[in-house]
């Protein structure tokens, strides 16, 4: 809850007037208190997951035969009820894991100083910690990812989020309730290590599984923004992990790609890569050479 009873007494407190993002943060702030603002959280994790996946969904619906040469294992098909089952299997470890977890873990996020005071952050603020953020939950989560390919955190835990060798959006989240328990810690160590905003802890949780679900989503569409981010792995790159299943020893980076390169643990996927280019400029110059057409790579993927 803000220390401020009116707007009058939080510019003098900040000598300045409030910006028009800061008035309505305050009209909306100041009556609730820090915990109702944290378990916001909740009903953010519930609209992503919900939501977000049904954009790949209804794409597929409207424009499939548009996007089709974009889906990165076309011969694998779910129907809207096979969708619906992830959904409704996700919700489950939602009402009973994660929504749990939000309402009992307020006291170490108060612990390490997630305020909910005026001034609001920069924007220059939000985007260094979130960029910090990424960090260190990417490095955290590549070294708990590899434990779970262990043979016995692959077959106690982390078979359950394989069942999908070809991911789809509802599938980001779709885990063992140990494994959604275990890699809540790398999401938490970015703000406990640079604590920030209650703004910017929203918007972290928000864009790290919208992140997910993009990766998980089954197709790698050239125009989306992230392709220009540096060493982003994506859709592709996180498919490959699926596709080879509980054996795989690659990929294992949540959003960065830079892990698996240090650490030599893309070489099956950049050996597979390159193994479809060749075979790939190969068809194309028989193609040319007898005037036939030739498949994509995607195509020689699914094979």
């Amino acid at each position: 809850m803000l220390p401020y009873t009116t707007i009058t007494a939080a510019e003098t407190a900040l000598n300045r007037p409030l910006t028009t993002l800061e008035t309505l943060w305050f009209n909306y702030t100041s009556t609730k208190s820090d915990y109702y603002l944290y378990c916001h959280n909740i009903l953010f994790l519930f609209l992503v997951f919900t939501l977000v996946p049904l954009f790949y969904i209804f794409t597929e619906v409207l424009f499939g035969r548009f996007v089709k040469g974009y889906k990165i294992q076309p011969k694998v098909k779910y129907s809207f009820g096979d969708n619906f089952k992830c959904y409704f299997d996700v919700m489950k470890v939602f009402v009973l894991v994660v929504g749990p977890l939000q309402l009992v873990s307020y006291p170490s996020v108060k612990m390490i100083g997630i305020r909910t005071s005026l001034p609001l952050p920069s924007l220059m603020e939000i985007t260094s910690q979130l960029f910090v953020y990424f960090l260190v939950e990417d490095y955290t989560n590549y070294w708990i990812h590899r434990f779970l390919h262990g043979k016995w955190g692959y077959e106690n835990i982390h078979k359950v989020h394989h069942e999908y060798s070809a991911p789809i959006g509802y599938a980001a989240p779709y885990a063992h309730w140990a494994e959604v328990l275990i890699l809540g810690i790398p999401s938490f160590l970015g703000p406990a290590m640079v604590p920030g905003h209650m703004i910017t802890f929203w918007l972290w949780i928000a864009l790290r599984q919208i992140e997910a679900i993009e990766t998980h989503s089954g197709y790698d569409f050239p125009w989306t923004f992230t392709k220009f981010i540096p060493f982003y792995g994506g859709a592709d790159y996180h498919d490959y992990h699926h596709y080879v299943g509980g054996q795989s020893q690659s990929n294992f980076a949540s959003v960065f790609t830079y892990c698996d390169y240090i650490y030599g643990t893309d070489k099956g996927y950049r050996y597979q890569k390159k193994v479809l280019q060749q075979l790939k400029d190969g068809l194309k110059s028989d193609g040319k050479q007898n005037g036939g057409s030739y498949a994509s790579a995607q195509d020689i993927k699914s094979e």
